[in-house]
């Protein structure tokens, strides 16, 4: 797993990092059961306070995407799942969108604004 964060980003750190675990879920490169690494292990590899990693893994955990669990770290829950069958769905939409001549961010928008609606 490759967890990136840009510095120059307006977008908080830790909110990057959920972020990054997110997309990696809804990709399918994390299945439930998998062991995210140590928030230490993060830090030190990104040169980041690992309180920001922490952070950013507690807020995966009030969604229900990881549990946190002593010894074992943090680990993928069932969440995951039903967010890798998500991927697929947005995959089809980015098709359907480049076959009707939309752009990635006139979709992007689209989507935006009906998601706010519900």
């Amino acid at each position: 797993m490759l967890m990136r964060v840009d510095p120059g980003s307006g977008q908080p750190l830790f909110a990057q990092l959920a972020a990054s675990v997110r997309a990696d879920a809804a990709a399918g490169r994390l299945r439930p059961g998998e062991r995210l690494p140590a928030a230490r292990e993060v830090a030190q590899g990104l040169g980041i306070n690992v309180h920001t990693v922490l952070r950013a893994y507690q807020e995966l955990r009030d969604e229900g995407l990881i549990e946190l669990r002593r010894g074992r770290g943090a680990v993928v829950t069932e969440a995951a799942a039903p967010l890798a069958a998500l991927h697929d769905d947005v995959l089809a939409l980015a098709a359907k969108a480049r076959s009707l001549g939309l752009s990635p961010e006139t979709l992007a928008e689209y989507v935006k604004e009906i998601a706010h609606e519900r």
